[in-house]
């Protein structure tokens, strides 16, 4: 459970790092169901698999899994050991997606720094996001990994000259150069990491690193815009989960 002081550490820094949070009995029908996702993922996008991605999204979708499944990852969604988190740290949380990391199939593909609002908003509009809303990543690594790298309080401060140029491929800079503020934040397998969308971060491969991030989100018109209704639970389902963390 989350603690004051790391509530206070969050709000400083941007992350949380769970320690030993999730047990072998919690975590081992999630990585069977990932691996269903993952294999059936691979083979319809096989192409964008093999050239370049590093990640896929909606696991909750009906288009994998079965219902069983479904209601198996909603449930570690709505975990009350998780929501006891992520309730302290945004209000009234909503549940906005799934994704899941892997390793690239090229080796030599390089990692890249990224704030997630940087693909849909304007560098003006990404200022302005870092006082808005918040967007938390939950990472579960399913084996252990290099984690990610991050920029200690970014989520509520600006980039370095170094840091945009670096992010944003200025001066002939790229977005796979080192950051001199960089922390990298090793994950083992039962570790869980809370981190904010809006910081500067990247992903380390290695290991085959399968780390699944639920997204939860505040409850906020622009971001409830990036819910997908197919990747909500069925009325059924919501029966016998938390429901206000559901549109």
């Amino acid at each position: 459970m989350l603690n004051s002081a790391h509530k206070q550490h969050f709000d400083e820094y941007g992350y949380v790092k769970l320690t030993n949070h999730f047990v072998e009995g919690q975590l081992a029908p999630i990585q069977d169901l990932v691996d269903v996702f993952h294999h059936a993922w691979r083979k319809d996008n096989y192409a964008f698999y093999s050239k370049q991605a590093v990640n896929s999204s909606g696991l909750t979708s009906q288009q994998y899994l079965t219902d069983a499944m479904r209601l198996k990852l909603f449930e570690l969604i709505c975990d009350t050991s998780i929501l006891s988190i992520i309730e302290q740290l945004i209000p009234n949380p909503l549940f906005m997606g799934t994704q899941l990391f892997f390793d690239p199939v090229t080796s030599n593909q390089a990692n890249y720094w990224h704030r997630d609002p940087q693909y849909h908003l304007s560098i003006e509009e990404q200022k302005a996001a870092l006082i808005g809303p918040e967007v938390l990543h939950l990472r579960v690594p399913l084996k252990d990994e290099p984690g990610i790298e991050l920029i200690p309080g970014s989520h509520n401060k600006w980039d370095s000259e170094e840091e945009l140029q670096v992010r944003l491929q200025q001066n002939g800079h790229t977005n796979a150069e080192g950051l001199s503020k960089g922390k990298s934040l090793p994950l083992q397998y039962g570790d869980g990491l809370v981190f904010s969308a809006k910081m500067i971060h990247r992903g380390l491969y290695g290991n085959n690193r399968l780390s699944l991030d639920i997204l939860y989100c505040e409850r906020a018109t622009h971001l409830i815009e990036f819910i997908n209704p197919e990747h909500q639970p069925t009325p059924a389902m919501q029966a016998k989960l938390n429901q206000s963390l559901f549109l």
